[in-house]
């Protein structure tokens, strides 16, 4: 006895709408594990610029900007990170803090060139986890 059915011939595949993304769906799974990941990873280091931890400090430094930008700097990281938990429940805070970040970490990119840092490890991951949440939430929603 087979657990199988054997497809009926005369049924034709046809394409129409897509089928809308529901909480089952592995869309939403990435969606919910990448926009926590990102935004677990953006809100440290915001703590980190905001508590005044050395790191922040000595990358203001290798960049030519004051020390002082590290408070603002993280209090955009900080929006950034709550936003994407807010995008949780409202879908558009979370595309909008997804695109700031992304922005954010573009501007990163482009400071460090200016000062001719080629040390990118930690701006592209940065810039990776920002640009996969805001795809994945434009993806499920």
């Amino acid at each position: 006895m087979s657990h199988f059915r054997v497809a009926d011939p005369s049924v034709r595949w046809t394409t129409g709408p897509p089928l809308p993304q529901t909480k089952e769906s592995p869309v939403f799974a990435a969606y919910l594990v990448v926009t926590l990941l990102a935004a677990a990873v953006v809100g440290l280091a915001a703590v980190a610029n905001l508590i005044g931890h050395e790191y922040p400090k000595k990358q203001a430094d290798r960049m030519r900007l004051p020390r002082w930008w590290t408070l603002p700097l993280g209090t955009l990281l900080a929006a950034g990170a709550l936003g994407l938990l807010a995008g949780l429940a409202v879908p558009v805070l979370g595309r909008l803090a997804a695109a700031g970040l992304v922005l954010y970490f573009l501007v990163a990119f482009g400071v460090h060139l200016r000062v001719r840092d080629r040390h990118l490890g930690v701006v592209s991951a940065f810039f990776c986890l920002a640009a996969a949440a805001l795809v994945v939430n434009l993806a499920y929603h």
